[in-house]
C-alpha cells in the first residue's frame, strides 16, 4: 500500500517531533482522490501560518513546552504534555492577559487539530494534568486535506480488526461505518483489503511508534469528521470562498498575455455594468414616500404612539381593551376601529367584526361565493396532511366541479390548472384560483362595500356614538353547511 507522490512528499516537508518515519504514517489516506487543494484556494491559509508559526515555538526543546515520557502502571506513554504546561508556555510566551484568554486561544488551535488529547475524541484543552499530544505536521490545516468517505471507511475498518481498547470505536464511529458500508456495498471488497493491507504494515512498527501514529490518526479524522456537538473547522465561510474566487480571477486577468481577450473581457465587463446602471429600479424617494403614508395611516394605531380607547390594559388595570376584541361586540364599535377596514380588505377581513359586516354585504348582494371559497382554501392549508386530499376534493364539488353548488366564477386557464392539479390534490392546489377570486373580490366587492351605505351608515352610527346592530342576512341550506364545515 502506497500513497501518491504528492502525499509522500508532503511527509518529508517539516521537521518531525519525535524522530518518527512519517514516510508510511499517512498511508490510511489511500486513495488517489485525497490530494492537496492548492493553497491559493484556501481561505484560511494566513490564519493557519500564524498557528504554525506558535506551534513551531512550542516544538522547541529548549523554550517549548515540556514534552515527555510518562510511565502508567502497565506501559509508557510517549511524548505527552499536560494543559496546565501548554497554558503556562502561553502565558509566559506570548501577549496574554489571563489564564482564560490563554484557554480560549488553546481550544481554538485545538479545534484545527494542531494538538489534541490522548485518551478523547473531543478537541479541547482543559488546564489540568490531561495529557496532550502534539499532530505531526503532515496533518496540519495547512496542507489543504480533502479526505473523501472511501478514505474514512478505509481508516475505520482497519480499526475494527486490531483488537485494542484504545482503538475501539465509538458509538458514532460505528453507526458512520454501517453507513459508509452501505454507501459503498460494491466496492467494499476493495476497501476492506485496503484496510487489511495497512493493518499488516501497523503490526511491523515498533509499539511506542504505532501508539503515537494511532493517536494522530484518530485526532486527524476527528477534526474532519468530528464526533456529534462538535465544530466543524473544515468548513469554509462563503464570504471567504466568494473573496477568494474574485482575487483568483483578478490574478488571471493580469496574467492573460492575449491582448484581444483581455479586450473581450473587459468589453463584458463593461457591458454588464452598464446593464446594471440601465436596470429598472425603484427610487428611493418613492419608497420613502410609501413608507410615511403606511406609517401616517397607522400611527393612530400604535398603543405606543396615541392612547387607547378603552385605556391600555398594559398601563392600567382594566381589561376592557381585550375584552371587547375578544367579544367582538356588535353593539358598540370604536368609530376609529371601523375606519381601519377602509385601509384594505385584509385589514378587515382579519377583525372579526368587519368580516362579518362585509359578510352580510355579499349576502345582500348575492356574491358570497367568492369570499365562502377563499376562507375554505385558507382553513384547508391548515389541516393534517392526511385530511387535505379529503378537503380539496370537498371544495372542488361545491365551487369549481360540474353542478357545483355554489359555482365560483374564474377564467377557463385558471381553471384548467385547477383541473390539473386535483389529479394530485395538495395544500397548493386551489392556489390559482383563490389569488384570482380573492383579487376579483378586493377589486370589486370590496370597493362597493366601501362606498355602500351598509358600511357608511354604520360608521356614521359609531361617530355618533349610537347603539347599532346588525344582523346577518339569513344563509341559504347550502352556504350555511359550508360555513359549518369550514368552522
Amino acid at each position: 500500500m502506497t500513497t501518491t507522490p504528492a502525499l509522500h512528499h508532503a511527509s518529508h516537508a517539516f521537521p518531525n517531533p519525535y524522530g518518527l518515519n512519517t514516510s508510511h504514517s499517512c498511508s490510511e489516506l489511500s486513495t488517489t482522490k485525497a490530494l492537496h487543494v492548492s493553497l491559493d484556494d484556501n481561505p484560511n491559509l494566513l490564519v493557519y501560518l500564524k498557528m504554525e508559526n506558535i506551534i513551531e515555538r512550542m516544538q522547541k526543546e529548549e523554550t517549548g513546552v515540556p514534552i515527555r515520557t510518562v510511565k502508567s502502571f502497565m506501559s509508557k506513554i510517549p511524548s505527552v504534555f499536560t494543559g496546565q504546561d501548554l497554558v503556562q508556555w502561553l502565558l509566559n510566551n506570548l501577549d496574554l492577559t489571563d489564564t482564560g484568554e490563554a484557554l480560549i486561544l488553546a481550544n481554538r488551535m485545538a479545534a484545527y487539530g494542531y494538538f489534541f488529547p490522548i485518551d478523547d475524541h473531543v478537541l479541547a484543552v482543559k488546564n489540568d494534568n490531561t495529557y496532550y499530544r502534539f499532530q505531526t505536521p503532515y496533518y496540519w490545516p495547512s496542507k489543504s486535506w480533502a479526505p473523501e468517505n472511501t478514505d474514512y471507511a478505509v481508516y475505520l475498518c482497519k480499526r475494527t480488526m486490531q483488537n485494542k481498547a484504545r482503538l475501539e470505536l465509538a458509538d458514532y464511529e460505528a453507526e458512520n461505518l454501517a453507513r459508509l458500508q452501505k454507501m459503498f456495498s460494491r466496492k467494499w471488497e476493495y476497501i476492506f483489503m485496503q484496510a487489511e493491507a495497512q493493518s499488516k504494515v501497523d503490526k511491523k512498527r515498533d509499539k511506542q511508534e504505532r501508539k503515537i501514529l494511532d493517536t494522530q490518526e484518530r485526532a486527524f479524522w476527528d477534526v474532519y469528521r468530528p464526533p456529534p456537538g462538535c465544530v466543524n473547522t473544515t468548513e469554509l465561510d462563503i464570504k471567504k470562498v466568494c473573496r477568494m474566487n474574485q482575487y483568483s480571477t483578478n490574478n488571471r486577468t493580469d496574467n492573460l498575455r492575449d491582448l484581444a481577450a483581455l479586450r473581450r473581457q473587459l468589453l463584458a465587463e463593461a457591458s454588464n455594468l452598464r446593464s446594471r446602471v440601465d436596470k429598472c429600479t425603484i427610487r428611493v424617494s418613492k419608497c420613502a414616500e410609501t413608507y410615511v403614508e403606511y406609517f401616517n395611516l397607522h400611527r393612530e394605531y400604535d398603543a405606543f404612539l396615541v392612547a387607547t380607547e378603552p385605556s391600555n390594559p398594559w398601563i392600567s388595570d382594566s381589561t376592557e381593551y381585550w375584552e371587547m376584541f375578544e367579544k367582538c361586540s356588535r353593539e358598540q364599535v370604536a368609530e376609529r376601529r371601523i375606519r381601519r377596514w377602509a385601509f384594505s380588505c385584509w385589514e378587515m377581513l382579519k377583525d372579526p367584526v368587519g368580516h362579518d359586516h362585509f359578510k352580510a354585504f355579499l349576502e345582500k348582494e348575492y356574491a358570497t361565493e367568492n369570499l365562502l371559497f377563499v376562507e375554505a382554501v385558507w382553513k384547508m392549508k391548515k389541516l393534517a396532511q392526511k385530511d387535505v386530499a379529503e378537503e380539496c376534493q370537498r371544495i372542488w364539488k361545491q365551487f369549481l366541479g360540474p353542478g357545483a353548488e355554489m359555482l365560483v366564477n374564474v377564467d377557463s386557464k385558471t381553471h384548467k390548472v385547477t383541473d390539473n392539479n386535483m389529479n394530485e390534490p395538495d395544500r397548493w392546489t386551489f392556489d390559482d384560483a383563490a389569488a384570482h377570486l380573492y383579487y376579483l373580490m378586493t377589486s370589486d366587492s370590496y370597493s362597493r362595500y366601501l362606498r355602500s351605505s351598509h358600511y357608511k351608515d354604520f360608521l356614521e352610527g359609531a361617530k355618533k356614538k349610537c347603539t347599532r346592530n346588525f344582523a346577518l342576512a339569513k344563509l341559504s341550506g347550502a352556504k350555511l353547511a359550508i360555513t359549518n364545515s369550514g368552522s
